[in-house]
């Protein structure tokens, strides 16, 4: 298999997919005050597997705002890692995991949003240069969801066991 071959592409989207979905499974655990060990395992092993995907399996081209994005999110995932495994969620701990592991999971998701705009053929007429306000409305849209789940997911978690 060559760099950005259709196979490590499969590859990399699935886990991107899996780290989404476990992550949205973590934020509404959070929100009820949950701490859904096995769930957060899976989350940030296949966050982090993406953005490491992401900069093995395709070839470099110069800096990119994916490449940007996937620094971003290994910070955020940094971060989660120590909040979640060296400090054990303690103190404050518990309230920096929730914020960066709501970012990391933020920031797939604004990705996967470019991807479709990219990939998928009708949303791709609407925003070709994905500076359309399709495109725009989208992503305001999205950071405005996720800022209302960190809010929520900060204020659960801090409350929950």
């Amino acid at each position: 298999m060559t760099l950005g071959s259709p196979t490590l592409t499969v590859v990399h989207v699935i886990i991107s997919l899996i780290g989404i979905l476990s992550g949205f499974v973590i934020v509404f655990g959070m929100m009820a005050g949950r701490r859904l060990g096995g769930w957060n395992a899976i989350f940030l092993t296949t966050t982090v597997l993406t953005s490491v995907t992401g900069f093995v399996f395709f070839p470099f081209h110069g800096v990119t705002p994916g490449i940007i994005l996937g620094i971003l999110s290994l910070i955020a995932l940094g971060i989660a890692l120590f909040a979640r495994y060296t400090r054990q969620l303690t103190g404050g701990w518990r309230r920096t995991y929730a914020i960066a592991a709501v970012i990391a999971l933020y920031f797939n998701v604004f990705v996967l949003i470019a991807q479709l705009f990219e990939k998928v053929p009708a949303l791709h007429e609407l925003a070709p240069t994905q500076k359309e306000p399709p495109f725009l409305v989208a992503q305001i849209t999205c950071m405005v969801v996720f800022i209302i789940l960190g809010i929520f997911s900060v204020r659960g978690f801090r409350a929950g066991q």
